[in-house]
């Protein structure tokens, strides 16, 4: 009984904490995060910027920077290697920078709070050399989706405080960029990277992983993702972890690619003349879950190739692809946008047959 009473010893918690220690937490983290170049020297395939980083790295005066081209191109990324080599210490990197995405924070409010508030903050003493190691720096991604009173209020902002704050701002469409913040801006197009660019850097994550993927696999990779890296990186990884062979068919199944037998049906219900049967096809699609943009994309080149519309006809047919692709970005319907444009590209196969 008297042994009941007396306080245990604690057990020992060293074990459970040394386990945790050793969790591999990379083994967690997303390829796209992972393999993210470290510098600007690993930024692949963008020469000029990678030049102009670098001076600036060297002491060089830091502009304001505008970096637009097609996504995955290594925009944000140029951007994070050459803040973290700027600042090189995790401390002074959170203090110094502030990354924001402007498609979720679009707004004026943001502006007025979030960014000006970090532009007026005072910064301490630096051991880091030069004018742009005393500078704070504010990186915009996807910039082209603030409103246009969200990006006047930031002229102003940037007029204001650019003797301690720099701006980088990143986006896909430079035409969406008012003209009072691109004359402000250092631009920087980034260049769509070549097959063999992207072959070689998933080759280099295949070997790292230990993913036994062939040449063909990763050419229909490449080819699918429409030179968009980070999502190859993203389905490579989906790849890896699925346990079934994998081929063309599958990869092209897994990135959402729509079967050419599919767009051929697609085609012959165009071609006839019952719009009622549009309208059933474009319900069926939407039930096996196709969405607009991509029937767009695969459309596009048997239209473009075929020779029982004439050219007039082909113009009005791109011409509403372009329209419908947009209202598609700005958030429109998907289902009522798919309709609006089978149903237009039936009536172009109509006037022809008349």
């Amino acid at each position: 009984m008297n042994d009941f009473f007396k306080p245990r010893a604690a057990k020992p918690k060293a074990d459970s904490a040394q386990k945790s220690a050793e969790v591999d937490h990379s083994a967690y983290t997303p390829w796209i995060e992972k393999y993210r170049p470290k510098k600007v020297d690993d930024v692949a395939y963008q020469d000029e910027v990678v030049a102009v980083l670098k001076k600036v790295l060297g002491g060089a005066d830091l502009p304001h920077l505008l970096f637009y081209g097609p996504p995955g191109t290594g925009k944000t990324s140029a951007a994070l290697a050459m803040c973290r080599q700027l600042f090189k210490t995790p401390e002074v990197f959170r203090d110094r920078l502030l990354e924001l995405n402007a498609s979720d924070e679009r707004g004026i409010q943001v502006v007025r709070t979030r960014i000006k508030e970090f532009s007026q903050r005072s910064i301490g003493p630096s051991s880091l050399g030069g004018s742009v190691g005393q500078m704070k720096i504010i990186i915009l991604d996807e910039a082209d989706a603030m409103t246009s009173v969200a990006q006047a209020a930031m002229r102003r902002t940037i007029e204001k405080y650019s003797h301690t704050t720099r701006f980088i701002l990143i986006c896909n469409y430079i035409s969406r960029i008012i003209d009072p913040l691109t004359s402000r801006c250092a631009k920087f197009r980034f260049k769509p990277l070549p097959v063999e660019k992207q072959l070689e850097r998933l080759q280099f994550i295949c070997k790292e992983e230990k993913v036994n993927l062939d040449e063909e696999a990763l050419k229909t990779l490449v080819q699918l993702t429409e030179g968009d890296l980070r999502k190859a990186v993203t389905y490579l990884q989906s790849l890896a972890s699925s346990n079934t062979a994998v081929d063309s068919a599958f990869i092209r199944n897994i990135t959402g690619r729509i079967d050419d037998q599919v767009i051929d049906d697609i085609l012959a219900v165009l071609r006839s003349k019952d719009v009622n049967a549009v309208i059933k096809l474009t319900e069926k699609l939407r039930q096996q879950g196709y969405g607009g943009r991509q029937i767009i994309l695969q459309l596009y080149e048997p239209l473009l190739t075929t020779d029982d519309l004439t050219d007039m006809c082909k113009a009005e047919v791109f011409e509403k692809m372009a329209e419908i692709e947009c209202r598609l970005m700005d958030g429109a319907d998907d289902f009522l946008q798919t309709m609006s444009l089978l149903v237009a590209i039936h009536e172009q196969y109509r006037k022809v047959n008349n």
